[in-house]
């Protein structure tokens, strides 16, 4: 039941790459609390904390189409490293405006949307990384440690962020979150090159090959119905069952709290995950992954709506949203390793991107669609709204989708065409 740790054991840049990573993705997780208390604490509006998810997505979804070529041609350690850097920057921007004291709500904005995009790229490059630090049966168990090492600074982050803001103020926790870079920082320089498999140089004008390598992997995508499920069910999943944007307004309109709360509530979902993790030992002996990643994304949708009906008794809803995440975790090990296992790895960099642009830009759509439903109508009928939707729309998946739900080989090399 327990987690294969023996990628931790037998992979020295593995080991780099996911110590690095624990450290700084919980400076993020800081962060993403501060950012969501600091734009509802300037506007006092739902909707507005949703619009956060939209700046957002913009560059996100920049940086997943245009990255990917850059990593299935690049050094992925050196862009890795560039790209940490850059997003260190990034949250300078939104310590400087913390600050100054009370920023215009519009840098706010710009340097969450920077953060963001700086955190697409260097997601996708990680995952596009890790096949290649990893023998292929130790895959399934990277994924799992990777997956662990998220939900633990999903955990750590949001709760030490929620404390900060409370206790010392918005400028500690975005400095905090630019301090904590430096681990990933170090690891990429410990860490050997990376560098992709050899690619094939296409003859052409500049625009037009670039065009092709950024369309590479919608090709590749085309006509395999497994490989596009994993996308979809996540999408369905995320845009309307992810109430992360109305957690600032729960916290000071049904739980009686503050930024603290802000922080447990963010943290809550990740605890159940990281239990999942922790004991998904199991997961590389289940043989109908898409079955399995159905069901799961069921049970999310049925957390989500319990805990939108918890009606202000936050110990329920907390144990709700440790229930979601801890199925959202197995569907996210069982998704990635069925796209690992049948992405070439010059192509992996392009099919990271997009896996990338729909597990961190889904949750962005869900911030503005759980806002202005909640705007419009109350915070309890868009949570439970969303997790009906959910539930719905993994059950016509799975009937349109029907490769998807039979989907059994973990054979790397096998073809999922559907």
């Amino acid at each position: 039941m327990a987690v294969d740790l023996t990628p931790l054991r037998s992979s020295r840049d593995f080991r780099l790459l996911w110590l690095g990573e624990l450290v700084s993705e919980a400076g993020s997780q800081v962060a993403l609390v501060a950012v969501f208390v600091q734009v509802y604490a300037l506007t006092k509006s739902s909707a507005a904390v949703g619009v956060v998810g939209i700046v957002q997505l913009v560059p996100l979804a920049a940086a997943a189409l245009l990255g990917g070529p850059l990593i299935d041609t690049l050094d992925r350690r050196r862009l890795l490293l560039v790209v940490q850097c850059g997003a260190a920057g990034a949250s300078g921007l939104l310590l400087l405006g913390a600050l100054s004291g009370h920023p215009p709500l519009a840098l706010v904005y710009v340097g969450a949307g920077l953060v963001a995009g700086f955190a697409g790229l260097s997601i996708s490059t990680r995952a596009a990384m890790t096949p290649k630090l990893v023998p292929p049966d130790q895959l399934a168990s990277a994924v799992s440690l990777n997956q662990a090492m998220w939900n633990t600074s999903l955990i750590v982050g949001p709760a030490v962020g929620g404390v900060l803001i409370s206790q010392l103020g918005l400028s500690w926790a975005y400095g905090v979150d630019v301090a904590t870079f430096a681990a990933t920082i170090v690891a990429c320089i410990l860490m050997a090159p990376q560098r992709p498999a050899r690619v094939r140089i296409r003859q052409g004008s500049l625009v037009a090959t670039g065009w092709r390598e950024m369309t590479d992997g919608f090709r590749f995508l085309r006509g395999k119905q497994v490989l596009q499920a994993t996308f979809y069910v996540d999408l369905v999943a995320m845009i309307f069952g992810m109430p992360r944007a109305l957690f600032p307004v729960l916290a000071a309109t049904q739980f009686g709290g503050g930024s603290e709360t802000v922080g447990i509530l963010f943290s809550a979902a990740a605890a159940g995950a990281l239990l999942g993790a922790v004991t998904a030992g199991w997961v590389r002996d289940v043989r109908r992954q898409g079955l399995a990643v159905l069901w799961a994304v069921l049970v999310w949708g049925l957390g989500i709506i319990a805990f939108g009906l918890s009606d202000g008794r936050l110990w329920l809803a907390l144990g709700c949203l440790a229930v979601a995440g801890g199925a959202d975790v197995v569907s996210a090990v069982l998704r990635s390793t069925i796209l690992q296992q049948n992405t070439p790895d010059e192509l992996r960099g392009r099919l990271s991107g997009l896996h990338t642009l729909v597990v961190a830009g889904g949750p962005r759509v869900g911030d503005f669609e759980a806002g202005v439903v909640a705007s419009v109508f109350t915070p309890t009928v868009s949570i439970v709204s969303g997790g009906v939707i959910c539930v719905g729309g993994v059950v016509i998946l799975g009937a349109l989708l029907p490769n998807f739900a039979r989907y059994r080989d973990p054979d790397p090399t096998a073809d999922p065409s559907g």
